[in-house]
């Protein structure tokens, strides 16, 4: 693998400005390390063509001194982003052949910036799965290995995960509904943030949950995140919840220096059962921000014990909602009919053929909780739950607490296979990430060091709505404490 794919985007920004080499090689590079990395099948749609124009339009603004932070810069995109002219279809069946005719505003942001797209990546299932199994393209495979053991790379960004674990390209995008850009983060040993919802727009991403879904990067280190994530945000006015606030310079709040912050530990993210491993990666983080600085403070956010069931009412009701769209009319897959079918035996058979086992369970138990006698039952009284959820946050952050810490999975990767036939089990895997997006709040996972069996660990910081400058630099200082540089072997090559 070319010695450029092991930079950090800041590190190529740098040597590309200085002419140590040319987009156009540095995508050539990127390109054969997606080639050399199949087996891990993190990339489902080939951009190699759009890629190689971007690249020698990055050049040409490099030479002419008109260059973005992300200019040259191999990017994978996650196949939930639609992409104008390049299937976009989410990993499901029932987008089968579906080539959007405009760009999602993210992708669309990337590319003013100069990005550029080395392919389309995996992921679960309309991002409905935590470990990349339930995807039409087969799962994705962790580049970490254990005993020649094929491990997850997490959900529903396995793809991305895998992809810039395994440097085949220097960032990708990730979406986050429940935790889906920090737990495989978190798996493959990289650097994830999912940003303030409204942060970046979520039009032309394919929706799950519109209430919960948020776009962000997924990079090698805290530096790359705040590089990346500032291009990917603003306002759009093609999306209802888009804020109209200023984009910061994020990269700019990393000074590392965390004196007089406040970290909050909440109690109520001890769980029973917990690994030692994770208790003690917790307590040797929190001893480290209190070595740089900061003031550990316990805090208590008594209504995290109902943010799981909660979440499995809100999002499957919302998803139920959305994609009630893919019917087999418009676009995507059509089931083949028999004389005598109409209209409602053409919906049921798209969407049995179209919809995979996890889609179809969320989407029933949706409409469940939003059907006549049930609504107030569950839909209604998760709403209020979620309400009680983010209050717990907003007292938390009103008695001057900056950022909070907790672990950002209840394990390590886990082998491919062991859990998806039990849902719970699986769901489970988002018991501490979900209450950020119930709470509309920034939370990013850093990797943190690793288990007994060699697998990366993370931690997550949970930061104030808006404030995603200090809460990146409370996770630089993060992550310059604890010097992470561990890397999977390369085994796929």
């Amino acid at each position: 693998m070319s010695d450029k794919m092991n930079m950090t985007i800041a590190q190529a920004r740098d040597a590309l400005r200085k002419g140590d080499f040319s987009a156009v090689e540095l995508a050539e590079a990127s390109l054969a390390a997606v080639t050399a990395s199949k087996p891990l099948n993190a990339f489902v749609h080939d951009t190699s063509d759009i890629a190689m124009n971007q690249a020698k339009a990055a050049d040409a603004r490099i030479k002419a001194g008109d260059a973005p932070d992300m200019c040259g810069i191999p990017i994978g995109m996650k196949d939930l982003f639609c992409t104008k002219g390049v299937n976009s279809q989410a990993a499901s069946a029932i987008l089968d052949g579906f080539k959007p005719e405009y760009e999602s505003t993210v992708s669309q942001k990337l590319f003013d910036n100069g990005a550029v797209m080395v392919g389309k990546l995996n992921m679960d299932e309309f991002a409905m799965g935590s470990s990349n199994e339930t995807s039409t393209y087969g799962n994705v495979i962790n580049p970490w290995k254990v005993d020649d053991q094929d491990l997850t790379p997490g959900g529903s960004s396995g793809g991305s995960a895998a992809a810039v674990a395994a440097n085949t390209c220097l960032a990708a995008t990730g979406t986050d509904t429940g935790g889906s850009i920090r737990q495989p983060a978190a798996f493959t040993g990289i650097t994830g943030i999912k940003p303030t919802y409204g942060r970046c727009s979520r039009w032309g991403i394919v929706a799950f949950a519109s209430s919960l879904d948020q776009a962000g990067p997924m990079t090698k280190d805290v530096r790359d995140a705040a590089i990346m994530l500032e291009a990917m945000c603003g306002y759009d006015p093609k999306d209802s919840t888009s804020a109209d606030i200023p984009v910061p310079n994020f990269e700019a709040a990393l000074t590392g220096d965390i004196k007089g912050k406040t970290i909050g530990i909440p109690k109520e993210y001890r769980m029973d059962g917990m690994a030692d491993e994770i208790e003690k990666l917790w307590a040797d983080g929190t001893a480290m921000l209190k070595d740089a600085g900061a003031k550990i403070v316990d805090i208590s956010l008594p209504h995290t014990k109902y943010a799981l069931p909660a979440y499995y009412v809100i999002a499957p009701a919302e998803a139920s909602s959305n994609l009630a769209r893919y019917d087999g009319v418009r676009f995507g897959h059509r089931a083949k009919l028999e004389a005598g079918d109409g209209i409602t035996e053409m919906y049921e058979k798209t969407r049995a053929e179209g919809f995979g086992a996890e889609v179809q369970r969320r989407v029933m138990v949706g409409t469940y909780v939003l059907s006549a006698g049930f609504y107030d039952a569950y839909y209604n009284r998760a709403r209020r739950v979620r309400a009680l959820i983010k209050k717990d946050f907003d007292d938390v952050f009103a008695t001057g607490v900056d950022a909070i810490l907790t672990p950002a999975t209840p394990s390590s990767a886990f082998e491919l296979g062991k859990e998806v036939a039990d849902p719970v089990e699986m769901y489970l895997n988002d018991v501490f990430t979900v209450t950020v997006n119930l709470a509309g709040l920034p939370g990013i996972s850093v990797p943190a060091g690793l288990d007994s069996k060699g697998l990366p660990l993370g931690l997550q910081l949970i930061g104030k709505p808006w404030e995603e400058g200090d809460l990146l630099n409370t996770a630089f200082a993060l992550e310059t404490a604890i010097g992470f540089d561990a890397k999977p072997t390369h085994w796929w090559a």
